[in-house]
Parts: structure tokens; C-alpha cells; sequence
């Protein structure tokens, strides 16, 4: 039989590839490409359950744009509650952001065009109601580029979430303690229905960490599952690989409170972009993401044909999740839901982040605004603030478009916090005090006690949310925008 090339075979299995795995070549698409808002069955632990879903004309999830493709989109809410779709990493007009302080909820039956130019690299899209991400409105947003395309690799995407039987209102609540009810996501009606989120706080504190004598806080809820691309370790997502090949694997943290390590196991991969943007190439053999944050790592497979198990390891627990890269022929391995130990935290371990260097950093100039911003909050009450307001008291954060910014996001709480900035791509400048010229991204992990501070150059004038992407602090108030005047 002849041996396919590497491109040979890469182009061989478009023609099967799940929406998870994308061919070196996708089609590309005429016109306006279309999404729905909609329910869908997923089987979980060997349950069938309905969860949320943004589904494309091919019945798959998410978007996969060529280059220079336009984000010409039609979206419609199947749905029979009001939503608002955020395209995460991405720099629409704030018109286009997807978010309700600014966009009108898209309404049952509604449909919205959508039309911006997008730049390339790893995103994902989501509601920005956190009932509606918890339950899964969410999937993966990818931007090729030239170099994707000429690259001699397969391109996989590995879509984390956190999942629940429960309603996500009874997750919320729980966690909550109710809260959210009264400091919730923006005013009440831009919510969802928040019908039954009473009850009391059952916080877990497992995986709890010493920090000179303070117990750092990890993992709000114990979720009945972890899911990579909708499915757990004892059916996972198989993915057909060539022997010896090169991978681009894309993975997308989409879960709603849950930060993992990336493992693979005793391969070495080469971690080349974080939230969309390439950074200089980082080796390892395990790499955290916490909630809304990307990781592109470039894999060689080894050429003995020996399938590869990628794994998600929750944080502070023994729960894992993943995929299994698999070459014709590979016996692919059983592998248990638990680990044999309890993983290490992702919070509070910056190692990652002060080792990450971006390829193409911001023009070096002073900062003509420089703003601390306080991120405060407690288990008990269940509350979490920016400058110690919630949403509906806040204060906005004041720039002048074009100005060079820095904000010092100081946490004076016990968990850490990704922080995401809406409409703007900023760069990692100082972690605890120490001074780098670190990555570039959209969302970065504040540690518990810590510091993190960010430089950009302010955008479009109008209000950009900024905002935890925890959603249960999100939905009690840890939010605020930033107000960009002209």
C-alpha cells in the first residue's frame, strides 16, 4: 500500500473530521455563515443530558474562519429565554461585542448579522448570562492564518467545560448562597430567568493551599463532570492522528469556575501562543489554563504509533478529563476519571505566566494612565467586588483612546481571579512585583494576595467590560467597565 504523506494524510481525514478536529485545508465558506442558539443531548457518565449549545449550519459547534475571511455571521436564538453571544478574544466594534450593557439581548426567535474583520488565532464564543455558560452556551471560535495553512501539521481542538445534573441556576445558588439574585449580571433584565436560586452556600474546600499560614480557596462546586470536546475519560474524544506527525493542539478553557493543567503525560510539547497571540516557544510537558484562557502547543508525535492521551487535570483535586490522539492502529488506553493523587494548584503558580515572552510585544512607550484595581471578596458572604463596588455601584475605569494604559489588578482575596478586558489585546507586565516584557492576551490569572499588571493602548471609544471569568463572581458583581473616551 502506498504511505501517504503527512500532508497526504492530513487532507485524507478532512473529509471525516469532527468539528473538533480541523483538516490543514477547511472549505471555506460564501457568504454569511450561520449560528444558533439552541438545546442539544450530550451523554455524560452514560446519562443523557440537555445542555445549551452555539451550533453551525454542519450541525458542529462553533466557527472555523480561513484567512481573510470576514466574520460575516447570522445568529439566531432558538432559544425560549432572551441571550447575548460575546466572541471572546476577538476586537469587534463594541456595537458587536455581545454583551449587554451595551447590545440589546437577542430575543427568542430573533436572528442578528454580525460583520467585523477578525484577526487570527485560538478563541471561543459564549453567553455572557453566566446561568447560560455554566449550562454550556459556549464553543470554540478559530481565526487560521497564512502560516496555519502552509504549516505541515493537524490542527485539534480540545474544548474544555466544567458540567452539572443540576439547573444552573441550583449550581449558581449553591455556590452562591443566593447572592446573585441581588448583585447579579447587570440589572435583572438583562438575566436569564433565575427561577429556583435559593439555598444556602455548599462551597468545597478541597485542594486548599498554605500561603504562609492562609489557606488559599480552590474550586467553588464539585461538578458531576469535566468535559473534553462534550465528552468524559470513560468515552473519550478519540481523534485520528498520523504516526510520527506534527499536532497544533488548541485548547480552549471554556469552563465556567474551573482551572486545569494540561498534561501530556511524558511527551514533550512546545507551548507557541496564549489567548490567540504567539509567544516565544515554552517546553514542557504540562501547562495550566485557567477559566477563558487559550493554550496552542505544538506536539511531534512519537513515530512508534503509540496513542497519546492528553489530559485536563482539574486543579486541587483528583478529577481529570481529555482526548486521545491516536494513530491507525494505536491500542487506545483505558483511563480512569480519577487520578491516583491530588493535582497541584493552578492559582497562585505563576511560573507559567513569568516565563512567557511575547513574540510581537507592545511598542515600548510610557504609560500616561497607570490605575491600581482592587479585586476583593469572600467565601462567606459569598460576594466578590472590583474597587469594592459591585456591577450596579461601580465606577468606571476612565482612558482616552490611544493613550498607553497600565492597570496593577492587586487581589487582596483568597482566590485567584482570571481577569478578562473586552475589546482590547493587553500584555503581561509585571507578575508580584517582578517586571517582564510577558505574554499578550485577553485574560490573565490575578493569584490570591498577589499582583498582576497590564499594559495596552486604549481602544475604540465607548464602555469595554472588564470583569472576572469565574462566573459565579462575575454574577455577584465582579465587574466593572473600562470607559474609553475620544
Amino acid at each position: 500500500m502506498t504511505q501517504l504523506s503527512r500532508r497526504g494524510f492530513i487532507a485524507a481525514s478532512a473529509a471525516s473530521a469532527v468539528s473538533f478536529c480541523l483538516p490543514a485545508r477547511a472549505r471555506a465558506t460564501q457568504g454569511s455563515l450561520s449560528l444558533s442558539a439552541t438545546t442539544r443531548v450530550i451523554e455524560v457518565n452514560g446519562r443523557a443530558a440537555t445542555v445549551l449549545g452555539l451550533v453551525n449550519a454542519q450541525d458542529g459547534l462553533g466557527l472555523t474562519l480561513e484567512p481573510g475571511q470576514r466574520f460575516r455571521t447570522d445568529l439566531t436564538n432558538t432559544l425560549d429565554f432572551d441571550t447575548i453571544i460575546h466572541w471572546h478574544g476577538l476586537i469587534p466594534p463594541n456595537a458587536q461585542d455581545g454583551v449587554p450593557n451595551t447590545n440589546p439581548m437577542l430575543k427568542p426567535g430573533e436572528t442578528r448579522a454580525y460583520d467585523f474583520q477578525p484577526r487570527p488565532g485560538t478563541f471561543w464564543m459564549h453567553s455572557h448570562i453566566p446561568e447560560q455558560e455554566i449550562g454550556l452556551l459556549a464553543a470554540p471560535l478559530i481565526v487560521r492564518s497564512e502560516e496555519d495553512i502552509r504549516a505541515d501539521r493537524q490542527e485539534v481542538v480540545m474544548f474544555l467545560h466544567d458540567f452539572s445534573f443540576r439547573t444552573p441556576q441550583e449550581v449558581l445558588a449553591d455556590v452562591t448562597g443566593g447572592t446573585a439574585v441581588d448583585h447579579g449580571h447587570m440589572d435583572h433584565s438583562a438575566r436569564a430567568s433565575a427561577k429556583g436560586m435559593t439555598g444556602t452556600a455548599g462551597m468545597t474546600m478541597d485542594g486548599m493551599h498554605d500561603m504562609g499560614g492562609m489557606a488559599m480557596d480552590l474550586n467553588d462546586f464539585d461538578f458531576d463532570a469535566y468535559l473534553a470536546n462534550d465528552r468524559t475519560l470513560d468515552d473519550p474524544d478519540v481523534i485520528a492522528v498520523e504516526r510520527g506527525g506534527r499536532i497544533r493542539l488548541r485548547v480552549i478553557n471554556g469552563a465556567a469556575m474551573t482551572a486545569f493543567w494540561i498534561d501530556l503525560g511524558a511527551v514533550n510539547g512546545r507551548l507557541v501562543a496564549v489567548d490567540g497571540e504567539a509567544v516565544a516557544p515554552l517546553d514542557g510537558t504540562r501547562f495550566s489554563v485557567a477559566p477563558a484562557q487559550r493554550l496552542d502547543i505544538e506536539i511531534d508525535l512519537t513515530s512508534d504509533g503509540a496513542a497519546l492521551p492528553v489530559l485536563a487535570l482539574r486543579e486541587g483535586a483528583r478529577e481529570r478529563t481529555g482526548i486521545i490522539l491516536a494513530p491507525k492502529g494505536a491500542e487506545v488506553p483505558r483511563l480512569e476519571a480519577l487520578s491516583g493523587e491530588v493535582h497541584p494548584p493552578v492559582s497562585g503558580d505563576m511560573r507559567q505566566e513569568l516565563a512567557l515572552r511575547a513574540l510581537s510585544p507592545l511598542p515600548d512607550r510610557p504609560a500616561g494612565n497607570r490605575r491600581m484595581v482592587m479585586l476583593m471578596g469572600a467565601m462567606a458572604p459569598y460576594l466578590w467586588t472590583i474597587d469594592g463596588s459591585v456591577w450596579e455601584n461601580r465606577t468606571p475605569i476612565a482612558a482616552a483612546a490611544g493613550e498607553r494604559v497600565e492597570l496593577m489588578f492587586h487581589n487582596m482575596s483568597m482566590m485567584a481571579h482570571p481577569m478578562h478586558l473586552h475589546g482590547h489585546v493587553f500584555q503581561v507586565v509585571e507578575v508580584n512585583g517582578s517586571r517582564i516584557a510577558g505574554a499578550l492576551r485577553d485574560t490573565v490569572h490575578v493569584p490570591a494576595m498577589g499582583s498582576v499588571t497590564i499594559a495596552f493602548d486604549a481602544g475604540e471609544p465607548a464602555p469595554w467590560m472588564l470583569h472576572c471569568h469565574h462566573m459565579a463572581h462575575l454574577a455577584t458583581g465582579m465587574m466593572t467597565e473600562l470607559a474609553v473616551s475620544s
